[in-house]
C-alpha cells in the first residue's frame, strides 16, 4: 500500500511517500514493513491502530487475555493523554506486565494514569540492547481459545490501549464493538516526540529512508 502525504498536509512540511507491505509467512506470522522518504526535513512516525481479539470478533472483551510487555518502563501522560516526557519504572504500578497477566486485572485500580484515559492508552520503553535492532515487544495468550500472538519490532516503543473508548458501533458482519472489545498494541517511536527532548528523535531528512518492521507471530497452546 502506498500513501503520498503532500507537503503541507496536517501542518507538517514536506512530500512524503510511505510505502506498507503486508505479507503472511509459512511460519503464522502476518509482517508488516514500513519504508518512508521525504523531500523536506519532516517529522516521522508510523504505527498500525489494529485491534486485536484472541477470542474471535464480537466474542466478549479482551480482559481475560494474558499480556507481557518485555518493558522495564514507560512514559506517563498528561490528563489530556499526551506524553510529559518521563520515564518512569512499572514496578509496583497497574503498569507492570513484565510477567504475564490479564488486561483486566489492573485496569480498574486507583491510579491516576489509568484514570485519564479510562484504562490502558500508554506507549511502553522496549527493552533493547541497542536502537533499531528486532526485539520482542510484548507475548499475549487468550486462555478461552489458546490463541497465542507475538510481537516483534524494530521501533522502541510499542503502545498498549485497551479499547476504552470503543462505544458498541457494528462493526464487521455486524458485530458490535463494545467497550474493551478489543486490544492494540502499536509498535512505534515514543508519541510526542518533537516536543520532548529526552525521546529518541523522529526527525526524517531527504535521503534517508525511515524503516520499521513489525512481525505477529501467531501460535496455540
Amino acid at each position: 500500500m502506498i500513501y503520498v502525504s503532500k507537503d503541507g498536509e496536517m501542518g507538517y512540511p514536506g512530500t512524503v511517500t510511505l510505502k506498507v507491505t503486508y505479507s503472511l509467512t509459512d511460519s503464522n506470522e502476518l509482517k508488516l514493513e514500513y519504508h518512508a522518504t521525504t523531500d523536506k526535513l519532516t517529522h516521522v512516525n508510523i504505527a498500525s491502530h489494529s485491534y486485536f481479539n484472541l477470542s474471535g470478533e464480537g466474542s466478549g472483551d479482551i480482559l481475560g487475555t494474558e499480556v507481557c510487555l518485555n518493558a522495564y518502563t514507560f512514559t506517563p501522560v498528561s490528563d489530556v493523554l499526551i506524553p510529559t516526557g518521563e520515564f518512569r519504572k512499572v514496578t509496583g504500578t497497574p503498569m507492570d506486565f513484565l510477567k504475564p497477566k490479564t488486561i483486566g486485572k489492573s485496569i480498574n485500580d486507583k491510579d491516576a494514569q489509568l484514570g485519564f484515559g479510562k484504562g490502558y492508552d500508554h506507549n511502553f520503553v522496549i527493552n533493547k540492547k541497542k536502537a533499531g535492532e528486532m526485539a520482542l515487544a510484548a507475548t499475549c495468550y487468550e486462555p478461552t481459545s489458546g490463541r497465542v500472538m507475538e510481537i516483534h519490532t524494530t521501533q522502541p516503543g510499542v503502545q498498549l490501549y485497551s479499547g476504552n473508548w470503543l462505544d458498541g458501533t457494528k462493526g464487521k458482519g455486524g458485530k458490535a464493538y463494545e467497550m474493551h472489545g478489543g486490544f492494540c498494541l502499536e509498535t512505534q517511536n515514543f508519541p510526542d516526540s518533537p516536543n520532548q527532548p529526552k525521546f529518541p528523535s523522529t526527525l526524517l531528512k531527504p535521503g534517508e529512508v525511515y524503516k520499521h518492521l513489525v512481525i505477529h507471530k501467531f501460535s496455540t497452546k
